[in-house]
Formats: C-alpha cells, structure tokens, sequence
C-alpha cells in the first residue's frame, strides 16, 4: 500500500502526536504554538491551538487513555491539556495546567509513562524530571533524575512496567534509570534490568560506538531489550540478560528518531530522508531496508550521496539537462530531515504502521506490511 502523505506546512514539523483514534494530530511548527489538526478526508483541518509556551515546541506525546496532551518547550515549561467545559458556554476547550519543572535549560523531549500517571521530561539541564499530579495543589510537580548525566539529555522512552526509563544523551550514552515513585507506583516486578529499583537507580549505561551524542532511545514490546541510536551513523540493540550489544552502522547520516514494530524490528529514520527497517535477533542484527518505495531506495547510497557526502549531493536529486526547481527534489518522499518516527496502527500487538515528521513539513503513514515482507526474509540473520 502506497504511503500516506500530508503536507501541512512549509515550515518544519518539529514534533506530532496523534490522539488515541488518530482522527487528530497534535502539531508544533517549530514554534511556540501546537496546533490541533482534524482529519477530514484526504485534509486535516485546524480546530484548536495551544498557545501557553513562549519559545519553539521541543515534544509533544498525547495520551491515548486520558485524552491529555503534554508539551514540553524551550522556555524550559511543560504544560499537560485537558478539555474541559467552558464555564460560559459549556463547550468543551483545551485547558493547560503548570507543570513544577525546576529546570533551567530548554526542555527537549517528552513522553507519557505506560500508566498515563507520570511523565519524564528531558532537557538541556543535565537531568529529567520525572512529572506526578499533586492533587492537593492542582499542578504536576518534578523529581529529577541527575546522576550520572553529564550534557544535554536528547530523548527518553518508558519501558512497559511504567517505572524504568531510558534515556538517550549528548554525553555519549544510553541509560536505563529507575523512576520509581513511591507515592505513584506499585512495587515493580524483578526484570532483566534488575529487581532492586529506588529512584535514580542505573539499571545500564551503553555508549555510542565512535563517540556520537545519543539521539534517540527506545525500549522493544517486551522491555527486555533497548535499542539506540547515535551521531556517528550506528544504531545499536541491547540484550542485558546475555549480555551483548549488537551494532549496526549504516553509510548514510545519523538517525534521530525510532520506534520498534515487533520484538524483531525497528524503523529508524533522520537525516537521510527515509525510513530504514533494522531486523534481527539474539544472533545479530542488520539494515533490512527502506519503507520508502524502490524508485527511492534504488538511488546509489543515501543521505546526499553515495557515501553520504555533500559532494555527491546531485546523486540524490533528479538531474537533467535543463535547470529548474526539480533538479534540487530529492528521489526520497521526504524532502529534508525526518524529526519523528512513531507507532500510528497497533494490531495483534505490533504495529501495524508508522507516522514520519520531517524539517519538509510533511506527515506520512506508512504502511507496516512493507516491513514484515523485508523482516520475513532477512530477521535474525547474523551480522557479517
């Protein structure tokens, strides 16, 4: 099935969260605004806009069960949306409610825990804070995890059991932390990243291969394994019961974003342009592939060429003999950097098909069936 594609802007998509139908979308445009989009046929159409931040919308994450949105900033805030009625009229309007960061740098990256009861927030201060409703003041107050980050924290990713976190950042590591609330969560089960879990526990610490900031983490269906990605162009997957880390480095530029499709796949996309499927196993893990179509991923390497050097730069483009604005359009569907990758459709307990952002202004789903016919021939073949 071709993929789904929306151009919403001509300005980038810094951030998308769809609601738990995925007949809306939460929007930021690379700036202070979010803005709610409804689906209507072939268009999605604006009905709300959020406007309580100051500077450019770093995050957002919407909260299937609750209906909450959440969206973290460079104004170093966060803010959780509720709707609510309107005292006046009784139609109901998206409302915020403070969030207690107690950060001084830009908030980067949000997501909702599992439970919908807590949420972690990365930021620019050498620490997450770990956000829980205080019902008594009516906000969502922070306990910080600190120990031992030592730069700008670029991403987090909750594992199932809604207490470990892992956490990706500019110190050149992938961390598994425990976010073990007290007044919040139950006494978690024993997993393969540890039993005893008070807050702030390391529960792992992993570094980029050839010393590249960590942009992106992700924990597998399962939690039991962790896959991340760096600036040196890698992505790598965790098993901590073998222990092993596996290694993949691709000939293209780093990826900024993923998320898993199964406990066997992982779609991972950045500044290369297109979506790569990784497939694999406790044997070894590979690239399997592209989401994006054959016309695309027939172009000889990736990036802005074949070795994904800026010389090479008309490899990717559409040459010819005249000059015009199609010489400069990339054979890939998206047109620059891809900012987001996440989960659209769940089925049977993978995902079904995937949602893309990008610096183009697009959003495009992709249809999941792609990545079972490339995982189907080449899961769990061991790496060369």
């Amino acid at each position: 099935m071709a993929p789904q594609v929306f151009q919403l802007a001509q300005t980038p998509v810094t951030s998308h969260a769809f609601s738990a139908d995925r007949n809306q979308v939460c929007v930021s445009f690379n700036n202070n605004e979010a803005q709610i989009l409804a689906r209507r046929g072939n268009e999605w159409a604006v009905t709300d806009t959020l406007t309580e931040h100051d500077k450019i919308i770093t995050s957002i994450d919407w909260a299937p069960n609750s209906n909450r949105i959440v969206t973290a900033s460079q104004d170093r805030n966060a803010y959780v949306w509720e709707q609510k009625p309107d005292p006046e009229t009784g139609a109901l309007a998206w409302k915020p409610t403070l969030v207690l960061l107690r950060i001084n740098r830009a908030a980067t990256h949000v997501r909702w825990s599992p439970k919908e009861d807590k949420f972690a927030v990365a930021s620019g201060a050498r620490a997450i804070a770990i956000c829980s409703f205080d019902e008594e003041n009516n906000w969502w107050v922070a306990k910080q995890l600190k120990k031992p980050i030592r730069s700008t924290v670029l991403s987090v990713d909750w594992h199932p059991n809604n207490v470990l976190l892992a956490a990706g950042s500019a110190d050149l590591k992938a961390r598994v932390f425990s976010a073990y609330i007290k007044e919040v969560d139950e006494k978690p089960a024993p997993t393969v990243w540890g039993s005893k879990l008070p807050f702030n526990t390391i529960c792992g610490e992993y570094s980029s291969p050839s010393g590249g900031w960590v942009h992106t983490v992700g924990f597998s269906p399962s939690g039991d394994i962790l896959a991340f990605a760096g600036h040196d162009s890698t992505i790598n997957v965790v098993y901590p019961s073998g222990p092993a880390v596996y290694s993949v480095r691709i000939p293209s530029l780093p990826l900024v974003s993923l998320t898993w499709t199964s406990e066997n796949s992982i779609v991972a996309a950045g500044h290369d342009c297109r979506p790569l499927v990784f497939s694999g196993s406790e044997q070894g893990w590979q690239e399997s592939g592209t989401l994006d179509d054959a016309k695309s991923s027939s172009s000889s390497g990736s990036g802005f060429g074949g070795a994904g050097t800026p010389g090479n730069a008309d490899v990717r483009g559409q040459s010819g003999s005249g000059s015009t604005s199609s010489d400069t359009k990339l054979t890939t569907l998206h047109q620059n950097t891809i900012t987001e990758v996440r989960p659209y459709e769940i089925v049977g307990g993978e995902v079904a098909k995937v949602s893309t952002s990008g610096v183009d202004g697009m959003l495009v789903i992709w249809d999941a069936n792609e990545i079972s016919a490339l995982t189907s021939k080449l899961g769990g073949a061991r790496l060369g």
